[in-house]
C-alpha cells in the first residue's frame, strides 16, 4: 500500500539522482499544478465507488499541502497583493474540487479532521509530490511523546491580537494561587498510595450506582438577579447557588434544553470568574454571545474570529470554538482568566486528539495562576461510546492527572476509609466522584410543563430498482460474512459442522470486515449501504414530511448527507411549500437568516437541517413534529437532533417521526441505536445494569446481527 501510496499520479516519476540536482526553494506554481492534478484525479477515482486506500492517501495529502501553501502564501511578505491574490485564488480552485470530491464520498471528510492519522504511505506520497512540484520536502522531526504545551503550535500559526497586548501591559500582575500550592506541597495519599485508583473509578460509575442518579446534593436554589424579563427556574438556581456558597468545578449534564448556558454564565457571575474563557462549537459559537446579552448584560463578551483581529482584549468573556484553538492557544493560557467553560465538552473525549490537548493545557495553566477558578464541562450527551469518555472531562476539571486522582479528589477517597479491594469501594467512590460537582438532572425530574417526548418509526418499503439493488448489496454482503465465517469453521482442525453458532467467531468476522469497511477496501460495506440507504429514503422522507406540515403546521426535516437534503430540498420546491435551510457551509449572518426565518415567518413551514450542523445550538422550538430522514450511528446524535425542538417552552407533545427502511440493515441499526441509549443512564442516572453489548459499536453488531440473521436462515434451510 506504501508503494502504491507513493506512486506520482501525474507524470513520471522523477528518476533516481535527479533529485539532488533540483533547486530546494518551492516553484508555488509548479506545486499548484501538481495539486490540482492529483485533485482531479482523485475525483475521478471517487466517481467509480469503491474508494480505494490510494485514493483516500491522494485526497488526505492534497488538502494538507493546500493548507499548508495558504499559510504560506498569506505569510510571504515579499509577493505583490495581485500575485498573493492569485495563488490564493488558485488554491482555492484546487479547495473547490476536494470538497466537491468529497460530497461524492463524505467517508473522505474524516480525513480532514484535526485528530485524523496520517499514514506512513501518506507522508512518503507527500514527500513524493513535493519533489515532483521542485521543491525538497522538509525533515519532519520525531514526534515528543510528551502531550503538547501551548507553545507547540507553530509561530506562524500563532496569533496574538493587539488589544489582548494591551491589556496584559495594562494589568501585568496575577494574584498567586496559594490553594494551588498548598495543594502540590500537601500529601494526601497516605493508605491509598501506590493503588491504582483510576480504572477503579471509572468502573464504580458502572457498577457503583445502585440506582441513584450521578447529581451531586445541590443547595436550595436562592433569588438570583436577572435581566428584566428573564428568570431561571429553580434546578438552575441550584447550580447558581452552589457556585455562589464556593463550589468551582462542574461537570453540568443536564438533558438537552435544560438551560446549561444560562446556569454557567450566572455561576460565574456569583463566583467573579472574570475574565471568562467559553470554548464551543463553532455553531453555537454566536448562539453564546447572544446568551451573553440576554442573562448578563452588563458583561462584555467578544467572539474569536480568524486571527483575532476584531476581538476586545478587555472584555468579561471570550468565546473561541474548538477548531481556533491551536491559533490562540498561547496568548488565551496568559490572559489571566479565572473561569473556563466547556461547551459540549465531549467532543474533547479522545485525549490525544489536539483540541483535546488544548483544552487540557488551558485549564492546567488556568489554575496554576488564578486563585479557586471556575470550570465547568458542559454536555447533555456526556457519554458516547465508553465509560472512559469520562477521563478527559475529568482531567479538564482538575480533578484527576495522567496517573492518579488529583489533591481534592484523593482527600475525599482518602476519607472514605477503603480501599478498591473493599467491597464498599465502587459505592463510595462513585458518590465521592459525583460530589467533586456531576450534576445531572432530567427533563421529566425538574420541568413538569415540558411535554414527554417520543421517537416513532415508520416504516417505509424502497420499491424499483434502487430498492431492489440495495436488497441485493446487503445479500452480497450477508453471503461474503458467511463465506468467510465458513472458511474459518473449516480451516480448523476437527470443524463440527453442526448448527450450533460460534459466536465469538461470528465477532472476529463483523470485526475484520468493519476494519476493511472503514479503510474502503471492500466493495460493498456497511458504509456504502447505509449512505444508498439515506439516498433512498430521501424521496420518502421528504414526501411524509410535506404531509405532516399540512396536517400538524411547522416541521424540522433532518439528514446526514447532502445530496438527501438537496432532494427533500427539491421536492419541497416543486410542491409549492416555503422551506429554510440551515447546513455547515453557511456564514453565520445567512444562517441567523434561516433560523429567523422558520421561527417568525408562518409561510415557512419546513426548515431542512443537517443533523452534524444544526443538532446543537439551536432553538427551534416553533415546531413539535421532527422527521429524520436518516439514522444517526449514535443515540446521543439522535438526541441533540429531538432537543432542538424539545426545551424549555416547548407546550405541545413532541414526536421525532423516524423513517425506516424496512427488511434492511437499517430496522437493525435503529434498534441498536435505541439499546445504545442506556449507556448514558447506567453511567450517570443509576439505572439497573444492561448487557454489555448495549455499550459496543454500533457498526459493529449490526454486522454482528447481519452475519447472524445469514447464518440462521442458512442453517433453517
Amino acid at each position: 500500500m506504501a508503494q502504491a501510496g507513493q506512486r506520482r499520479s501525474s507524470g513520471a516519476r522523477p528518476e533516481r539522482g535527479s533529485q539532488r540536482r533540483r533547486n530546494p526553494r518551492a516553484t508555488p506554481q509548479g506545486l499548484l499544478s501538481v495539486l490540482a492534478e492529483i485533485a482531479q484525479e482523485v475525483d475521478r477515482a471517487v466517481r467509480k465507488p469503491p474508494t480505494r486506500p490510494v485514493v483516500r492517501t491522494k485526497f488526505q495529502v492534497v488538502a494538507q499541502l493546500v493548507r499548508e501553501e495558504r499559510t504560506r502564501v498569506l505569510a510571504d511578505d515579499s509577493q505583490s497583493d495581485s500575485g498573493r491574490t492569485k495563488k490564493l485564488k488558485q488554491l482555492d480552485g484546487v479547495a473547490t474540487i476536494l470538497a466537491k470530491t468529497a460530497v461524492r464520498d463524505t467517508s473522505l471528510l474524516q480525513l480532514l479532521a484535526e485528530d485524523a492519522r496520517v499514514s506512513d504511505s501518506a507522508r512518503a506520497f507527500k514527500v513524493t509530490v513535493l519533489r515532483a512540484a521542485g521543491m525538497e520536502p522538509p525533515e519532519e522531526p520525531e514526534p515528543e511523546p510528551v502531550a503538547p504545551t501551548p507553545t507547540s503550535s507553530s509561530a506562524k500559526s500563532q496569533a496574538a491580537p493587539q488589544s489582548v497586548i494591551a491589556r496584559q501591559l495594562a494589568n501585568p500582575f496575577l494574584a498567586p494561587d496559594f490553594e494551588a500550592a498548598a495543594e502540590r506541597n500537601a500529601s494526601h495519599a497516605r493508605r491509598l498510595a501506590g493503588w491504582e485508583l483510576l480504572e477503579p473509578l471509572f468502573k464504580s460509575f458502572e457498577v457503583g450506582g445502585a440506582g441513584t442518579p450521578a447529581c451531586m446534593s445541590l443547595p436550595a436554589p436562592r433569588p438570583v438577579p436577572t435581566p428584566p424579563g428573564r428568570e431561571l427556574m429553580p434546578h438552575q438556581a441550584q447550580v447558581v447557588a452552589a457556585a455562589a456558597s464556593g463550589h468551582r468545578t462542574f461537570l453540568l449534564a443536564d438533558e438537552p434544553g435544560l438551560g446549561k448556558t444560562a446556569q454557567a454564565l450566572l455561576a460565574a457571575q456569583a463566583a467573579d470568574a472574570f475574565p471568562l474563557l467559553v470554548v464551543a462549537p463553532n455553531v453555537v459559537k454566536t448562539n453564546w454571545e447572544n446568551e451573553v446579552r440576554l442573562w448578563t448584560p452588563q458583561r462584555k463578551s467578544t467572539v474569536v474570529h480568524g486571527d483575532g483581529d476584531r476581538i476586545d482584549g478587555f472584555a468579561d468573556i471570550v468565546i473561541v470554538n474548538y477548531e481556533l484553538l491551536d491559533r490562540h492557544v498561547g496568548w488565551l493560557g496568559d490572559l489571566g482568566f479565572r473561569g473556563m467553560v466547556v461547551d459540549e465538552a465531549h467532543f474533547i473525549k479522545n485525549k490525544s486528539s489536539q483540541r483535546s490537548q488544548h483544552i487540557l493545557s488551558l485549564s492546567e495553566r488556568i489554575r496554576a495562576r488564578a486563585a479557586r477558578p471556575l470550570l465547568m464541562a458542559l454536555t447533555g450527551t456526556p457519554l458516547i461510546n465508553d465509560i472512559e469518555d469520562f477521563r478527559a472531562i475529568w482531567q479538564f476539571l482538575g480533578w484527576i492527572d495522567d496517573e492518579k486522582p488529583r489533591g481534592p479528589l484523593m482527600a475525599a477517597l482518602e476519607k472514605t476509609g477503603l480501599t478498591p479491594v473493599n467491597p464498599g469501594f465502587n459505592t463510595a467512590a462513585r458518590a465521592t466522584v459525583i460530589d467533586m460537582g456531576i450534576v445531572r438532572r432530567h427533563k421529566v425530574d425538574v420541568v413538569a410543563d415540558i411535554p414527554a417526548r417520543r421517537v416513532a418509526d415508520l416504516p417505509v418499503e424502497l420499491d424499483g430498482a434502487v430498492g431492489r439493488s440495495i436488497l441485493a448489496a446487503e445479500a452480497a454482503l450477508a453471503s461474503r460474512l458467511v463465506g468467510r465465517y465458513t472458511a474459518a469453521i473449516q480451516a480448523r482442525p476437527a470443524h463440527n459442522a453442526g448448527d450450533e453458532i460460534d459466536l465469538d467467531l461470528v465477532r472476529r468476522v463483523a470485526a475484520s470486515e468493519l476494519k476493511e469497511s472503514s479503510s474502503g477496501s471492500s466493495e460493498e460495506n456497511v458504509f456504502t449501504m447505509v449512505r444508498r440507504i439515506g439516498q433512498a429514503k430521501a424521496a420518502l422522507a421528504a414526501d411524509y414530511a410535506a404531509q405532516l406540515s399540512r396536517n400538524v403546521g411547522k416541521v424540522v426535516f433532518f439528514a446526514k448527507h447532502i445530496d438527501v437534503m438537496d432532494k427533500a430540498e427539491q421536492i419541497f420546491a416543486d410542491r409549492g411549500i416555503r422551506y429554510a435551510s440551515i447546513r455547515g457551509d453557511q456564514t453565520p449572518k445567512v444562517r441567523a437568516k434561516n433560523i429567523a426565518a422558520f421561527v417568525d415567518d408562518p409561510e415557512v413551514s419546513i426548515v431542512v437541517c443537517s443533523l452534524t450542523a444544526a443538532g446543537v445550538g439551536l432553538n427551534l422550538q416553533v415546531a413539535s413534529n421532527l422527521v429524520l430522514a436518516e439514522l444517526s450511528w449514535t443515540d446521543a446524535e439522535q438526541t441533540q437532533a429531538i432537543d432542538r425542538i424539545h426545551r424549555i417552552g416547548q407546550d405541545e407533545p413532541v414526536t421525532a417521526w423516524r423513517i425506516i427502511a424496512a427488511h434492511t440493515i437499517d430496522s437493525k441499526i435503529a434498534e441498536l441505536i435505541d439499546s445504545k441509549s442506556g449507556l448514558a443512564a447506567r453511567a450517570l442516572d443509576g439505572a439497573a445494569e444492561e448487557d454489555d453489548s448495549s455499550t459496543a459499536s454500533v457498526q459493529l453488531e449490526a454486522l454482528v446481527g447481519l452475519l447472524t440473521d445469514a447464518l440462521n436462515a442458512e442453517h433453517l434451510g
